[in-house]
């Protein structure tokens, strides 16, 4: 099985990795007479890149400690605030004496390989304004068979609880994949007359209609049947992990479709980072590190929920074609009537091409158009929209002010 191979692979390559950190170690530090010999720059720079093109990637932390608001540090407590067997509703809470009167937003992060650590940047510019939560969803590795399967369907429901929990004064953030469960489960609460329905949503970036401008992506998924993703990448965790037995799609298969998207920029941005170690350029190398820190650890997903995505998102339609259902009830986004709606897209998004977010202002007939935005962000790619300069100067402060005028 691919799965128990890869795991032997990184049983053996373990012992050499740790050799490789420990001896550019050895020809780098200061102390140690290695690191005065002639080529030894170049040397702890080859043993670096080998460790980093070999290590095991563990989920990083969200690193968050303080946020400043109204121009003062406030500390920040990290916590759970419901924990559900696939997935944590995480809380980012001010520490402060008096509770603050701010937004609630939930963030509902994608559960499409990368951690939710990848919005790091999101949440941070989010917390001086907003009461954070995060959805932290769970590497299906690690949740046990017993706990049953998990679904497209049961992500909607997912959402709904938190909506619920935290409703009915939220504001819903949703970035890339989830907007369309997202959509969904606001559409059903709206059908259903939910109380708790939140006050806006925002989509970023996401595949609410992928027949609009298709990116490699969409075209994959739609070349291959749905039988070639059933055979080609879903195999059972292997007894080392807590979800032994469950099927998912891994992690590093994944990871490997990531690369082979733009095999070229990886394979420059490594060489230009042993060359920055290589000049002592270590501010630069350390950017580096960070971002393939985040790039490289990514999580198993079920495989239920992986097949429905594919079928029901990228081959079908369903949500555009108004032919979806969900626990036997028809998605009807028309339904939502009071639910102010802005969009985001990336002028060079090369994920979610153009208009596929924008499609869900069309879907939405029922939202008044003093209560409907839309923005394209100027030169920004993908992860431009939710990280990085163009979110912090842009994008934020457009969500701000959206979430500010409807609250």
């Amino acid at each position: 099985m691919l799965y128990q191979l890869h795991e032997m692979q990184r049983t053996f390559l373990n012992p050499l990795m740790q050799w490789a950190e420990a001896s550019s170690k050895l020809f780098s530090n200061p102390v140690s007479p290695l690191a005065h010999t002639p080529f030894s720059q170049r040397i702890a720079a080859g043993y670096e890149l080998l460790y980093r093109l070999g290590k095991d990637y563990e989920k990083p932390s969200f690193g968050i400690d303080t946020a400043t608001v109204d121009g003062k540090p406030v500390s920040i407590i990290e916590h759970a605030a419901v924990t559900k067997p696939f997935c944590r509703l995480m809380h980012f809470r001010k520490d402060v004496r008096e509770p603050l009167v701010q937004p609630t937003v939930l963030l509902v992060a994608p559960l499409s390989g990368h951690h939710a650590t990848l919005l790091r940047d999101t949440v941070r510019g989010l917390l001086p304004e907003h009461d954070v939560y995060i959805t932290d969803w769970t590497d299906a590795r690690m949740v046990p068979l017993s706990d049953g399967a998990f679904h497209l369907d049961d992500y909607i429901y997912y959402v709904q609880d938190f909506i619920r929990y935290l409703g009915p004064d939220v504001h819903v953030i949703s970035v890339c994949q989830p907007t369309v469960p997202v959509l969904a489960a606001i559409s059903l609460m709206a059908s259903n007359n939910d109380p708790k329905l939140p006050k806006t949503m925002t989509m970023m970036g996401g595949p609410i209609d992928t027949r609009k401008s298709p990116t490699a992506v969409n075209n994959l998924a739609i070349e291959k049947p749905f039988s070639w993703f059933e055979n080609t990448v879903i195999y059972p965790v292997p007894p080392n992990y807590p979800g032994f037995g469950r099927k998912v799609y891994p992690g590093f298969l994944q990871h490997a479709g990531f690369i082979a998207m733009n095999p070229g920029r990886h394979a420059q941005s490594h060489r230009e980072f042993y060359m920055h170690l290589v000049r002592g350029d270590d501010e630069t190398a350390e950017s580096h590190r960070k971002f393939y820190d985040e790039y490289n650890a990514v999580l198993d997903m079920p495989a239920e929920y992986y097949l429905d995505t594919i079928k029901t998102v990228f081959q079908e339609h369903r949500l555009p074609k108004g032919t979806w259902e969900v626990g036997g009830q028809l998605v009807r986004p028309q339904d939502i009537t009071n639910v102010a709606l802005l969009t985001v897209e990336g002028e060079l998004d090369d994920i979610s091409g153009a208009g596929q977010t924008q499609a869900a202002h069309e879907l939405c007939s029922g939202i008044p158009a003093d209560m409907q935005e839309d923005y394209v962000v100027p030169q920004a790619g993908h992860y431009g929209i939710f990280s990085g300069r163009r979110w912090r100067e842009l994008v934020c402060p457009k969500i701000t002010s959206f979430i500010r005028q409807h609250a």
